[in-house]
């Protein structure tokens, strides 16, 4: 059965975006769950958000074309944020994100990625999302199929396709003497009758094995035996073409478009049925998805959907070719189509850009924004200064998320049988000492404090397979968070060992 036969869609039903009906305060809260602080920079794609939601509603196409998103730049010290804005808010809205490195690019001319890689990153990601929802589509109609494939290959079919008596021409060949062959079709027809009743009574005894089979493989029993299947191989072995930095994505495309053309090649492979299970359902579900339907609804997700963040954009910006990086001036030219709105070529079909909501973020210690050249700084119509962490940031990190660092260190612990416990005066000394930190030495933002964390937890942690009794019940406390780091920050010279 095919999958476009099936009432799914796409659009309308599992693609849908989880914030679609959220108002720009309420996608704030959401992101004040994960996000202590910088209410200003949720605020600038809170908007963006929404207004890509009233334009999908303008009745009047023409008007809908003609509405661009307003691209943002976020300024702010490294550990602020900025990526982790950008991120929680294409999985919060199920958008295909994708996230790059500025500095990873280069002129084109010159060795290195072309900036259009970005693009066929970004319907890369949206084909794998798609792909899952449309798997999740037919997940119990695959699994019927799975099970019936593992059964045939737990239970083959032995019966051999009996030639002979049954045939009239060979009975007719068989025998030379006409007069006695009206006998012997009379014997052969009794033959063939005790054969279709023996047919089936052992059509039956298979039945019913097959569903004695179907139980203990639902139950899990047959998990560990192995069995012999029939896996696809690529068509066409792994080639390299191009062994120049950038080549990946050149070898990339040509080894997907040969392997398309190609054949599929079928090897047996011998594993256990769990094993099994999982790749036979994988076979399943690929030839119930319409491929084509995945790619068309890929690449309209990535044009009405799509969400590039640009990373150390500050590291490209700076006028002249002075220095070794002579072409960063190009690949600001190189990123203006992208950005403005042009079309790239994919394997999947043409992708345009016009839609695609470009997030660039970047410290500008060594630079403004006023350094990147104009035309690149309009296609960033809004700013973001995003707030320096003070101590109460640091404080309400360690605890108030939902995946906070307390909160992940005392779970990772407790599966060791360990009960660990932070008091409130450790956490005031904690994030205090990471804010003197960033203040004497490097500001690094709320990253200072996974670093300062994996120490303070190194010994505890190390030994705690090996703690018996009231051993595994650790409490971290001030005197204790002193005692492990106090000295080390002190030293300027061994502070410099925490990032």
């Amino acid at each position: 059965m095919e999958f476009n036969q099936t009432s799914v869609e796409y659009a309308d039903g599992r693609g849908r975006p989880v914030l679609e009906e959220m108002t720009p305060r309420q996608i704030v809260d959401e992101l004040d769950r994960y996000i202590v602080g910088q209410k200003a920079a949720k605020k600038a794609v809170a908007l963006a958000i929404r207004n890509r939601m009233r334009r999908q509603r303008i009745t009047d196409a023409a008007l809908q074309e003609e509405i661009h998103p307003k691209n943002i730049i976020m300024i702010g010290p490294t550990g602020c944020g900025k990526t982790e804005i950008a991120r929680r808010l294409a999985r919060l809205t199920g958008a295909p994100f994708v996230k790059v490195e500025a500095t990873k690019f280069t002129e084109v001319g010159y060795v290195g990625r072309d900036v259009e890689s970005m693009i066929r990153d970004l319907l890369m990601n949206a084909i794998n999302v798609v792909k899952r929802e449309a798997s999740e589509a037919v997940e119990e109609q695959a699994a019927k199929h799975t099970e019936e494939r593992l059964l045939d290959y737990l239970i083959p079919d032995s019966r051999a396709e009996s030639k002979g008596s049954s045939d009239p021409m060979n009975l007719f060949r068989a025998f030379s003497d006409l007069s006695k062959f009206g006998q012997q079709v009379q014997s052969g027809m009794q033959a063939e009758q005790e054969k279709q009743t023996a047919s089936g009574e052992e059509e039956e005894r298979r039945r019913r094995l097959r569903e004695l089979m179907r139980e203990k493989l639902r139950s899990g029993e047959m998990d560990r035996r192995e069995i012999e299947i029939e896996v696809e191989m690529p068509g066409i072995p792994m080639i390299q073409l191009s062994n120049a930095p950038g080549g990946e994505d050149f070898d990339s495309q040509i080894q997907n478009m040969l392997g398309d053309m190609l054949p599929k090649k079928r090897k047996k492979r011998r594993v256990t049925v769990e094993e099994a299970r999982r790749i036979i359902h994988q076979q399943e579900s690929d030839k119930l998805i319409d491929p084509d339907r995945v790619q068309s609804e890929a690449i309209k997700r990535t044009e009405q959907m799509g969400i590039v963040f640009l990373d150390e954009i500050d590291k490209i910006a700076g006028r002249g070719a002075q220095g070794p990086d002579v072409s960063r001036e190009g690949v600001q030219r190189d990123l203006l189509p992208i950005v403005e709105g042009s079309t790239v070529n994919t394997r999947y079909g043409a992708v345009r850009t016009d839609h695609i909501l470009f997030i660039a973020a970047g410290a500008f210690h060594m630079s403004r924004p006023a350094d990147l050249i104009p035309e690149l700084q309009g296609r960033f119509p809004l700013r973001v200064e995003l707030e320096k962490l003070t101590r109460d940031d640091f404080r309400r990190i360690l605890t108030a998320p939902e995946n906070s660092m307390t909160r992940q260190a005392v779970e990772l612990l407790a599966v060791e049988g360990i009960t660990l416990t932070f008091t409130d005066d450790a956490l005031d000394e904690i994030s205090a000492m990471a804010y003197d930190l960033n203040e004497k030495t490097e500001n690094i933002g709320a990253r200072r404090l996974y670093t300062m964390m994996e120490q303070l937890l190194e010994d505890v942690s190390f030994d705690a397979p090996e703690r018996q009794g009231d051993d595994r019940n650790v409490v971290i406390d001030r005197a204790y968070v002193q005692a492990r780091l106090k000295g080390i920050v002190e030293n300027r010279d061994l502070s410099q060992y925490i990032l």
